[in-house]
């Protein structure tokens, strides 16, 4: 998958971040989407440069009871370090999850305490187990102990305005053996509504000692900046930005280290790089899911592309609606590369 754009991006620097006695080679992480970072999608984004890249959120008894939409989310393999985000509310269910995880290669596994979804909510999982903290230090208690590598913590601001209690489960987390926190700065209440209030995350830097990851709203090598300026965090963690743009993750770490504002890349790039994750979505996935599953991440690269060649949007839609009712491999490839002609044809004009 990697070309001279990639290999370029993807050298070894320096480590500058540690979790635990895990060292991350920038301060950029790729945030866990349910039904967009796959193995092949994490692969794609930690060749192309981010420090960490973190599985979809896995339920820990699926993960048990060996279902295989639970398995292939949490492979690792050539993504770098690998990290097994698990979501549950039993103790018990989280820790053999976690093995389970430690024992199929994962190097860090992240609790998810942030997935404001209603069908992990009323399960009184993710962001729910805001509302108990008691009973979410038993579930990070248990994960803790049951394995030897590193655990971490996702979180949100609170269940909402009233009860921002994020520096407080921070804190007692830290206590409890967690190595990094990550906060999605909005509530539970907010979805994905509103502004992220990376201002409110600055609470839980002064609460632990432990590597501290800001999320939320993170589009832009600007956004990035008032992020760490106003939170005050060591890492950034880019979610919804790298949709249709897995490059860049690798480029806004590329410009904290260097203060280089990279262009997106040219659309022969952007092309090779979908075409190429597109055929491994398709190999991972089986034909029938995959040709599903790729598509959502087919429209984000046409809205990138059409974004880097300044097509109207008449354009890009009446493109979308070509390529996304492709029903063989083949057809969507070709409608595809026609789609990327067309773009660098209007961007030449």
């Amino acid at each position: 998958m990697q070309d001279a754009y990639s290999k370029e991006n993807s050298m070894e620097p320096t480590p500058v971040l540690y979790i635990g006695n895990v060292a991350v080679r920038n301060r950029v992480l790729l945030a866990p989407m349910a039904g967009v970072t796959d193995a092949p999608f994490r692969r794609l984004v930690s060749q192309l440069g981010a420090g960490l890249v973190i599985s979809e959120m896995t339920a820990s008894d699926a993960l048990i009871a060996g279902r295989r939409n639970a398995v292939l989310r949490t492979e690792g393999q050539g993504t770098g370090t690998h990290v097994v985000q698990l979501a549950g509310c039993e103790p018990h269910w989280m820790a053999e999850g976690a093995r389970i995880a430690e024992g199929s290669g994962a190097k860090i596994i992240d609790i998810n305490m942030g997935c404001p979804a209603k069908h992990v909510a009323n399960r009184q999982s993710g962001s729910a187990l805001m509302r108990d903290l008691d009973h979410a230090l038993s579930l990070i208690e248990a994960t803790v102990g049951a394995v030897a590598v590193p655990v971490t913590l996702k979180m949100r601001l609170g269940w909402d305005e009233r009860s921002i209690n994020a520096p407080e489960l921070a804190r007692r987390a830290q206590d409890t053996g967690v190595r990094m926190i990550t906060v999605h700065a909005r509530t539970r209440r907010q979805f994905y509504t509103g502004a992220a209030d990376w201002a409110l995350v600055r609470a839980v830097k002064d609460r632990i000692s432990v590597p501290l990851v800001i999320n939320g709203d993170i589009r832009s090598f600007d956004d990035a900046d008032a992020a760490f300026n106003a939170s005050g965090a060591d890492a950034v963690m880019v979610g919804r930005a790298a949709q249709g743009r897995p490059w860049f993750p690798g480029q806004l770490a590329s410009y904290l280290e260097s203060g280089r504002c990279e262009p997106a890349p040219p659309l022969a790039t952007q092309f090779a790089l979908i075409i190429a994750l597109y055929e491994e979505m398709l190999a991972h996935h089986g034909l029938r899911i995959g040709l599903r599953h790729a598509r959502k991440h087919l429209g984000w690269a046409l809205d990138a592309a059409a974004a880097t060649g300044g097509v109207a949007r008449e354009t890009l839609k009446r493109w979308r609606g070509t390529v996304l009712t492709g029903e063989t491999p083949a057809d969507v490839r070709a409608r595809l590369a026609q789609a990327y002609d067309a773009f660098a044809c209007g961007a030449a004009a």
